[in-house]
């Protein structure tokens, strides 16, 4: 199996120690998307929403440079700050997937980092 790295300056700047995405098997598995703004590199917003908004912009950026697009995602995984900002989340979340939407699964951040509130990652199709 060969596997393809993806990058774009459109979403945030990942981490040295990760991708953005990586396509392997006919899937672009995007790795945790945090809401930073690409142009700033500063997180995004101050409510849950926003920074929900932010993050689903990051990925369909990603995917857009992996050749698919959000409509294509089958799993998504949300890792909340806050347990209590679900319903935020969610509220942003149908505005992208108002139907069929992907599998979705969550978590809790397991280490705070000041002003974050969410991150998300996703498994899409090619």
């Amino acid at each position: 199996m060969t596997r393809q790295i993806v990058f774009t300056s459109k979403a945030a700047m990942p981490s040295p120690s990760y991708s953005q995405a990586v396509k392997a098997a006919g899937l672009v598995f995007v790795s945790g998307t945090a809401p930073i703004d690409p142009e700033t590199g500063q997180i995004k917003g101050t409510t849950v929403q926003e920074q929900t908004q932010q993050c689903l912009t990051n990925i369909a950026a990603i995917l857009e440079a992996a050749g698919t697009s959000m409509e294509k995602i089958a799993s998504a995984t949300v890792i909340l700050a806050d347990e209590d900002d679900f319903a935020g989340m969610n509220e942003e979340w149908m505005r992208w997937f108002p139907t069929n939407p992907p599998a979705r699964q969550g978590a809790k951040l397991p280490a705070r980092i000041p002003g974050l509130k969410v991150s998300i990652a996703a498994i899409a199709e090619i």
